[in-house]
């Protein structure tokens, strides 16, 4: 039998090697500015083109390399970081793999101009698809920029894969942001189309944090500052109030290398417990510094997981230093001790009488009466089975509600609409009873609304009286020009007010938000929704808009609001179930009430 193992070529070996470490033009991002830190540059600059896909090109000040260094800077596991294996267990540098040149080298064209201080001439070195075009002498800047063109050229099944601009650039400026935040001495920027998206200059973490998020935050970062023997942590966490429905601010580092742990993460919600709205999620930008023996960083193709020796002592003390942010800035709940000890009591007599108060409005009648004397009027009469009370005695029964005035037969769309707790609307059809969920069915109608306003362009806008200035991130500024378009079909009319800031004159016809709440709603949904769901732009947008307009569970309807939002549903091209998958109603089948009473 012949034999059949065979050694890959080297381009073959670059090309998967570069699926593990190359994903997308952000990975390109991260891995060559991670290079220029560890040059010690001071000074890195990012510029893109059509979100990575065209280029991404890194220029930094740091030391550069000699022609040797350059050339074998593209092989794979060449690497200046370990000599031996326990090195691995010693780091503190960013990239220590040799993997990261090498794989983007294989899947793309690549431009590499650097230059020692101590030489006059530096290098240029052209490389495509893991071939060696060109090198040679060149006068250039001390320092290295490296240019990556045209990434996946040679793999058009990978390029396919790439998301929408605006995605794929949302993930480029997450990896700046991690960055930038872990390196707050060094000045760095990003320019997108000719565009800067960020310029940021050296300071504390504070104004890195108030550079790359907005001047909001300025007052709403709380200290945090615990160091044990094993580990230390610091950074700020944001104040409750502040906490978002996203949960994409929340930034973790362990020797200043930006990782992702679900373990800690839950260390830092509960030490928010009791202090955040439901499904909201806290800023926080901590920074663990532990000694680099008791972790392992080599876990993961991009590194951004960590194994620790002692997990639950670091969770222990992350817990217990945000507890103490929170504490020392008097964010956490404090007990009255001269309070009323019977406030509970009050609170179930409050409940009572507001659920006294629904009924007599909602049914004409009060569940803190006696129905004794009810049920003998109700065997007063000669035929239980087909009597009628006159309308005194029908109003006497307290149980009776204005739904049983309605004749059986009369036709589905003259049946009366009635609200359940707030939530639901109550509708009586031939086979049953339906429960519609009041705010899945809402954003049903909406999204199917925005959706086709989109389709033609067309969004009917209300004009406010008054414009609002809306300043934004700058990152969020730049995604609202990516999406400018598809945001004006929606019907919002805005207009470029300064840097980062726009002029919001008109909304979406119908939405009684306010503007700044709608905007600033609708792009945070959108963040979310790029996060979690591959739709595609427009649907992401609609689904967004439709969950921040939409009329929300426990909002009192008026009997038009209950009608009109019933019509809209069966005029939907798909009423059964809302934008999320939820369904939007619920037949109680005749059958199933008959049996309730033993039929």
């Amino acid at each position: 039998m012949a034999d059949i193992i065979q050694l890959l070529p080297d381009s073959i070996a670059n090309q998967i090697a570069a699926g593990e470490v190359v994903q997308r033009p952000a990975s390109v991002v991260k891995e060559l500015m991670e290079n220029a830190i560890d040059a010690g540059a001071r000074d890195i600059k990012v510029i893109v083109k059509e979100a990575g896909k065209t280029l991404v090109q890194v220029i930094d000040d740091g030391s550069g390399m000699s022609e040797t260094d350059a050339r074998l800077s593209f092989e794979r596991h060449a690497t200046s970081k370990i000599k031996k294996a326990e090195d691995l267990f010693t780091l503190r540098t960013m990239g220590f793999r040799g993997e990261a040149l090498a794989s983007i080298a294989a899947v793309a064209q690549v431009e590499m101009k650097t230059r020692l201080e101590a030489r006059e001439l530096g290098t240029l070195l052209i490389v495509e698809a893991s071939d060696v075009k060109k090198q040679e002498h060149a006068a250039l800047e001390r320092g290295t920029s490296i240019s990556v063109k045209n990434l996946f050229y040679n793999i058009p099944a990978r390029r396919n894969f790439l998301k929408s601009n605006p995605v794929e650039m949302k993930h480029i400026l997450d990896e700046f942001q991690r960055l930038a935040l872990a390196h707050p001495d060094l000045t760095m920027s990003i320019i997108q189309n000719d565009q800067v998206v960020f310029d940021v200059q050296p300071g504390k973490l504070s104004q890195r944090i108030v550079a790359l998020f907005g001047k909001s935050y300025q007052q709403q970062l709380a200290t945090c500052q615990e160091e044990t023997d094993l580990v230390s942590v610091s950074g700020y966490v944001g104040r409750p109030e502040s906490a978002r429905k996203t949960r994409g601010e929340q930034f973790l580092f362990v020797n200043n290398r930006f990782i992702k742990s679900n373990y800690l993460n839950h260390a830092v919600t509960t030490a928010f417990e009791g202090l955040l709205p439901e499904g909201t999620f806290p800023f926080y930008v901590l920074f663990i510094t532990i000694d680099p023996k008791h972790i392992d960083v080599n876990v993961h193709p991009t590194k951004t997981e960590i194994k620790f020796d002692d997990e639950r002592a670091v969770y222990a003390v992350v817990r217990a230093s945000v507890r103490q942010a929170l504490g020392a800035h008097n964010l956490s709940p404090a007990i009255d001790f001269s309070s009323d000890v019977n406030v509970i009591s009050k609170l179930s007599a409050g409940e009572r009488k507001v659920q006294e108060t629904y009924y007599e409005e909602q049914f004409g009648n009060s569940l803190g009466k006696s129905n004794l004397a009810n049920w003998e009027k109700l065997f007063d009469q000669s035929s239980l089975a087909g009597s009628r009370t006159d309308e005194t005695q029908r109003a006497a029964i307290r149980f009776e509600s204005s739904l049983n005035q309605q004749s059986l037969e009369a036709p589905v769309e003259e049946r009366l609409v009635f609200q359940l707790h707030n939530r639901y609307l109550v509708r009586g059809v031939k086979n049953g009873l339906m429960i519609m969920d009041q705010q899945a069915v809402h954003e049903r109608v909406l999204y199917e609304k925005f959706l086709l306003n989109m389709k033609g362009s067309t969004g009917n806008s209300q004009q406010s009286l008054f414009p609002q200035t809306l300043e934004l991130s700058p990152a969020d500024f730049a995604l609202v020009m990516e999406i400018e378009n598809e945001v004006k079909a929606l019907g919002f009319r805005f207009e470029v007010f300064g840097k980062n800031a726009l002029l919001v004159s008109g909304i979406p016809a119908g939405i009684t938000l306010g503007e700044k709440e709608l905007f600033e709603g609708l792009i945070e949904q959108f963040k979310h929704n790029q996060s979690h769901l591959a739709v595609p732009l427009k649907e992401n947008l609609a689904r967004s808009l439709a969950k921040r307009a939409s009329i929300k569970s426990g909002q009192k309807l008026k009997k038009e609001e209950m009608e009109a939002l019933v019509e809209g549903l069966f005029a939907c091209n798909n009423p059964n179930f809302s934008p999320e998958g939820t369904p939007t109603f619920f037949i109680f089948d005749t059958s199933k009430i008959e049996g309730c009473f033993n039929r």
